[in-house]
C-alpha cells in the first residue's frame, strides 16, 4: 500500500481500487446441460436445462399432466416466457416435498437459475422479474399454549 501525503492522492487511490462487476460465466455439466436447485416452502426441485424443442418434464410426466391447474402451469412457464425462449429448451425436473403450489414455485425458481447458468446474459431480465429470489416464506411453527401458530383457545372468564 502506497503512503498518502495529500487529499488529492487519496482520490486517485480510491478510483484505482474500485472493484469490477462480477462476471457470470456459463456453467454446464458433462452432458451440456445447466443444473440448478429451486426451493419454495418445503418443496425442493432439481432442474436440468438443455437446448431442445421446448419439452418440460416434471417427475417423469409432462408438466401439464403433473400440474393439472392452469395457474400452476402458468407459474412454471413464467421465466421461459419472460426471456422469450419458448420452445428453445428442454427442461427436466424432479421435485419433492410440500404441496403442488410450493412445487410449482420451486420448479420456477430452478428453471430461472438454470437459465442464468446456461445463458448468463439473461440474468438481468430474470432478476428484474423477481424470478431469481428464493421466496423465503414458510409455515409458522405452532407454539405451546396456543391452538395453532397464533390462534388462542376460547377465553372464558369463569
Amino acid at each position: 500500500m502506497a503512503e498518502l501525503n495529500s487529499l488529492e492522492e487519496l482520490g486517485t487511490v480510491a478510483e484505482a481500487a474500485e472493484p469490477a462487476a462480477p462476471v457470470h460465466v456459463q456453467k454446464l455439466d458433462a452432458h451440456g446441460r445447466a443444473y440448478a436447485t429451486g426451493k419454495r416452502k418445503d418443496a425442493i426441485a432439481r432442474v436440468w436445462v438443455k437446448p431442445g424443442s421446448g419439452k418440460i418434464v416434471v417427475n417423469d410426466k409432462e408438466y401439464d399432466k403433473y400440474f393439472a391447474r392452469p395457474v400452476l402451469q402458468m407459474i412454471l412457464r413464467q421465466p421461459i416466457v419472460a426471456v422469450n425462449r419458448d420452445g428453445q429448451y428442454d427442461i427436466m425436473a424432479t421435485v419433492a416435498g410440500g404441496g403442488l403450489s410450493g412445487q410449482a414455485g420451486a420448479v420456477r425458481h430452478g428453471i430461472s437459475k438454470a437459465l442464468t447458468y446456461y445463458e448468463p446474459e439473461l440474468r438481468s431480465i430474470l432478476k428484474k422479474g423477481g424470478f431469481l429470489t428464493r421466496d423465503s416464506r414458510v409455515v409458522e411453527r405452532k407454539k405451546y399454549g396456543k391452538a395453532k401458530a397464533r390462534k388462542s383457545f376460547q377465553f372464558s372468564k369463569r
